[in-house]
């Protein structure tokens, strides 16, 4: 057994804690650098999870304000398009409108049509009635003018109550004591064709019955007669 004394001995051993030490210090070293590398990788590892939630905020935060001006503009669409729709509403609620106006103008244009063609028959009934009065006229005129001294004349009323153009059918050879004195009938023709009497001279208190048996019968000759007949005898009376 070597003593502890041996000089040999003590050398080895302070060797033997050198190469320790050594071992121990390379050992640490290398702890040292692991941990180094470790703390810069984590390190690392930090600033790019770092830098990743930043830009993942920054990412959010652009899709949110993207979203809310989707949202505003999606509102203000809408908001717009609810205009539109009121104004169509309105375009539309006018076209009825027009459409009905339309209608109606065009009803009343058929109405025209067939008031203007009821005027145009009664125009064209009015006209035959008035040749008809005409020839009667002329009848009446070779009668009474030729065969017993009746004069026919055209006077214009000047009052509104016979305004327009009138007739007089003058009466003589009526008073046996005065061949020459003047007996007159006024006559006119109503807007539809009838014959109107205005009046007489002097006058006969049946003319009104007379003038409505002209107008059923429309035979003036026969009223011109019976005017004759009248006149002869309230003269005689």
């Amino acid at each position: 057994m070597t003593s502890i004394t041996d000089p040999n001995m003590s050398v080895r051993f302070t060797g033997a804690m050198e190469e320790i030490h050594n071992k121990q210090l390379k050992t640490y070293g290398e702890i040292m650098d692991t941990t180094t590398e470790l703390c810069q990788s984590h390190r690392q590892f930090v600033k790019s999870a770092l830098d990743m939630c930043l830009k993942k905020c920054k990412d959010d935060e652009m899709l949110f304000e993207t979203i809310q001006t989707f949202k505003i503009d999606l509102e203000q669409k809408n908001s717009s398009l609810k205009e539109k729709q009121h104004d169509i509403s309105e375009v539309i609620s006018e076209i009825q409108q027009k459409e009905m106006q339309k209608d109606e103008i065009i009803q009343k244009i058929e109405k025209l049509k067939e008031e203007q063609a009821k005027r145009k028959e009664l125009i064209v009934s009015q006209n035959k009635a008035n040749k008809d009065r005409l020839r009667n006229l002329q009848k009446a005129r070779l009668v009474f003018q030729d065969h017993l001294g009746m004069e026919i004349r055209t006077i214009l009323g000047k009052t509104q109550l016979v305004k327009g153009e009138k007739l007089q059918f003058v009466f003589r050879n009526i008073n046996p004591s005065d061949q020459e004195s003047a007996y007159v009938v006024t006559m006119g023709i109503k807007e539809d064709g009838a014959y109107q009497i205005v009046s007489s001279d002097p006058v006969l208190e049946c003319l009104p019955a007379l003038e409505s048996r002209l107008q059923e019968t429309n035979n003036l000759p026969a009223f011109l007669a019976n005017v004759r007949k009248e006149f002869i005898s309230q003269a005689r009376s």
